[in-house]
């Protein structure tokens, strides 16, 4: 029998062609002769405690004109596939949060969902690398208006950024001298309601990038993402404007891939994105991780192909342990 997978994402319609992660997958998915089914956040529920979705039969094709197509939607246990992939875009707010529950009880009802839905809960993208202080640039994560000032008087050139935003949104960079530093403080804090995080600024962003590192169960897949800020801007982000280009990783990078690797392997975090600028760890990209698309061009790689052998693996040491129980 076929490996069942399920992917919950956002709109097919509206992704990218020529730059989406999980189409790679679903591809690579389908290329081993697994079948493929489509489900929208708003699909997912709960039925008498039973996790449940509305899916479509899914199958894609490498064609920009025309890469998918879409079966007429059911409502199905979500037992009835052997595979989730979590692949909603942050926010991470609360219907986030609700989709994790309804995914941990696919869980129980034995589906292999990657990422594992109580480890997307609990490892906030930001404030995860600061179990990884030795990785990390000094960084403070604070409401309070007071201790944000007084980190920014003692490094002076800083960044602060909300929590739980993506893709360079509310980055700002404040320097030793600037007169906005109360104005941002209360446009990100919501006036002390909201944590957000102050970090050094790190001037190696200019040179050598924002470097997106993907990680597959654990392991680095040996190359970077350098992502480049675009002239007069901060961000490397590529969606605020950044350019890219694929690059080795340094020793630096690999060790930083060492310390965290297991952490990621432990808590079922099977596709992450590491983010490092210099010689540090900015973030642990957990939700819906990118840049597959762009290193497997680079650097021919099949990174998308990986995981789903990764995944394969674990479902087959999942099988084998309820067999053995």
């Amino acid at each position: 029998m076929p490996i069942k997978l399920a992917v919950v994402m956002d709109p097919v319609k509206d992704i990218s062609f020529k730059k989406d992660t999980t189409l790679a997958m679903l591809n690579a998915a389908q290329q081993r002769g697994w079948t493929l089914s489509y489900i929208e956040q708003d699909g997912l529920y709960l039925n008498d405690g039973k996790a449940m979705a509305v899916m479509q039969e899914m199958s894609v094709k490498m064609d920009p004109d025309d890469f998918y197509q879409l079966g007429p939607e059911t409502r199905e246990p979500l037992a009835s596939v052997d595979i989730i992939l979590m692949r909603k875009d942050p926010p991470f707010n609360r219907e986030f949060i609700y989709s994790t529950y309804i995914l941990e009880q696919a869980e129980r009802e034995g589906v292999l969902v990657a990422n594992k839905p109580r480890a997307l809960r609990d490892f906030n993208e930001k404030v995860s690398a600061t179990l990884f202080p030795h990785c990390c640039t000094p960084v403070l994560v604070s409401r309070k208006k007071e201790l944000l000032v007084d980190f920014h008087k003692h490094h002076e050139d800083v960044i602060f950024k909300p929590l739980d935003g993506m893709g360079g949104t509310g980055i700002f960079r404040i320097k030793a001298d600037d007169p906005n530093i109360s104005v941002i403080i209360e446009t990100l804090t919501e006036y002390g309601t909201r944590q957000i995080m102050a970090q050094t600024f790190i001037p190696e962003i200019s040179s050598s990038g924002d470097k997106r590192i993907l990680m597959v169960d654990g392991k680095s897949v040996g190359y970077a993402l350098a992502r480049l800020p675009a002239a007069n801007e901060t961000r490397g982000n590529l969606a605020a404007g950044g350019s890219a280009k694929g690059v080795e990783l340094t020793e630096r990078d690999q060790w930083i891939c060492d310390q965290v690797g297991p952490f990621l392997k432990e808590n079922g975090l099977f596709f992450v994105g590491l983010d490092v600028i210099g010689a540090y760890l900015t973030e642990i990209n957990v939700t819906s991780p990118t840049c597959v698309r762009e290193l497997d061009e680079a650097f021919n790689l099949d990174i998308a192909g990986d995981l789903m052998d990764c995944l394969e693996e674990k479902l087959q040491q999942q099988t084998s342990l309820k067999g053995q129980a």
